[in-house]
Order: C-alpha cells, then structure tokens, then sequence
C-alpha cells in the first residue's frame, strides 16, 4: 500500500515538473510570464507631506487645501499638517 502512494506522489511530482517547463515554453514563446498575468495594475503612491514615507492614497486620511489633496500615513501625521 505504502508503494503504491509513493509511486502516485513520484507521478505527481514528475507531472507538475513536466507542466511547469512546459508552460515556461509556451509562455517564453508568447512573450509574457505567468508573473505577468497574475500581477494586479499597481497603484501610485503618494508622499506623506509630514513625514515623508510613501503611502496608498485613501480618502479617510486626505485633506483637500487649495484644490490640491494631500494624503497621509497616519491621523498623528494629518493632524500635525493641519
């Protein structure tokens, strides 16, 4: 019984080794990466005027000033600009 499970772990092993060379071909063929399909637009990031780390905008730690929005890392950081 314990052979008959080692020699479908073997197969498996070996299939998955197959399809993974055999879809790096393909890809290198069409000149994309499987890392290039699965990776998601990316987002801008903007700089924290206070502190200066760079930060994913969002709307619950903006403040707008003269029509220009300023976004921050932190609410310590947007009360210390305002």
């Amino acid at each position: 019984m314990i052979r008959v499970l080692l020699i479908a772990i073997l197969f498996f092993v070996i299939a998955r080794s197959f399809w993974r060379v055999v879809d790096g071909i393909l890809d290198g063929a069409n000149g994309a990466s499987r890392r290039d399909r699965k990776m998601k637009p990316s987002m801008k990031l903007v700089r924290d005027p206070v502190c200066g780390t760079f930060v994913a905008p969002k709307p619950e730690l903006s403040i707008t000033r003269r029509g220009e929005t300023h976004y921050f890392c932190s609410e310590k950081c947007r009360n210390a600009f305002r």
